[in-house]
């Protein structure tokens, strides 16, 4: 395999100067799989005054940024920062690309596979090179896309033999962010930007966001609650035990299309990923689709009044019984030791 054939590229998302996490995970992830193929790293920013982002991207593990600054890139717009990764994509012939699973991404990358023919796989919850057979071909050093799929029923592995760069968006809190002790020494590789036509189609008039209210990546305690609990009455006790403990609350997506707690509070294939010391699963079955979000935790303690359910066979902890007899008793031991 040729040197540029085994370069791994990372898009960095960031909005008014402040990068998304996901890209710092990205870039974690993509060391790993750069290291696998013996080749590099590189970042790609797109912006203007972007370079100390650029810049920040070593400490993640980059070899190397590929920066394209301009006003006209200023602000996010799929058009013009499509043309820029589809040129670039064209010209370097990369291995990987990978690109987070927000809206940004997830605007972007579709573009840029099809405009490249490049195989893309959406929504990766691993990612892993491998020496495949397919059809009795050999394909050494294959990019092995691993996702939910029929539902969340199974894990599927996803391969694009056919297609020499292969493209992966992945959700934000999937793969574990890890900074560098010794970071690699800066390179950055300034390139122009060479607009088209179509690029200003779209143009912004004016621009406002709300800045997310909870942050459940971060919280190092969660209490999470399910269709299990009956009601949005029932579903008090996780605040309840949230409170004493010095928890976020969550819950599953039975529990969010029910109502009985809001959709940005969501664990799951659908919501969101964490990674906390502690995790509380009250009445929540354990589907698949919910594991992938939370099955990472620490510590896991399950609390169901199914002994079969399917989150036992995850948890640390496993409790049988229902919600309402055991966390009032839980509260009642924590004030008991914090006196």
């Amino acid at each position: 395999m040729e040197e540029r054939k085994r370069e791994v590229w990372v898009f960095i998302e960031q909005r008014d100067g402040k990068t998304a996490e996901v890209s710092f995970e990205l870039l974690s992830k993509g060391r790993k799989l750069a290291d696998s193929l013996n080749g590099v790293l590189k970042s790609v920013v797109i912006g203007n005054n972007v370079r100390g982002i650029a810049e920040e991207t070593f400490k993640f593990g980059a070899d190397e940024t590929l920066l394209v600054e301009d006003k006209a890139l200023e602000k996010f717009r799929v058009m013009p920062y499509a043309t820029v990764m589809i040129k670039l994509v064209k010209k370097h012939q990369p291995r990987i690309v990978l690109f987070g699973a927000t809206i940004i991404g997830r605007g972007l990358a579709p573009r840029v596979a099809s405009n490249t023919v490049s195989g893309l796989t959406a929504d990766c919850t691993d990612l892993q090179i491998s020496d495949v057979t397919y059809l009795k071909k050999d394909f050494p050093e294959l990019l092995l896309q691993i996702r939910p799929a029929f539902g969340g029923n199974i894990i599927a592995t996803i391969i694009t033999p056919d297609n020499p760069i292969q493209m992966a968006t992945v959700r934000e809190g999937v793969m574990e962010m890890h900074p560098l002790d010794a970071p690699n020494p800066i390179k950055i590789t300034e390139i122009p930007y060479e607009p088209e036509p179509m690029d200003d189609v779209l143009q912004i008039i004016e621009q406002h966001r709300e800045e997310r209210k909870v942050n459940l990546k971060a919280a190092p305690i969660i209490v999470a609650g399910g269709y299990g609990l009956g009601s949005k009455e029932n579903f008090k006790l996780i605040h309840d035990l949230a409170a004493a403990i010095g928890g976020e609350v969550a819950g599953s997506r039975a529990a969010v299309d029910a109502g009985f707690v809001e959709h940005e509070r969501q664990i799951g294939q659908t919501g969101v990923t964490v990674r906390p010391k502690l995790i509380f699963e009250v009445g929540i079955s354990g589907a698949i689709q919910h594991r992938a979000g939370m099955q990472e935790a620490n510590k896991i303690i399950a609390i169901n009044i199914d002994p079969e359910a399917p989150i036992f066979d995850i948890a640390h902890y496993g409790i049988i019984g229902s919600a309402e007899n055991v966390i009032p008793l839980f509260i009642e031991t924590l004030k008991h030791k914090l006196k």
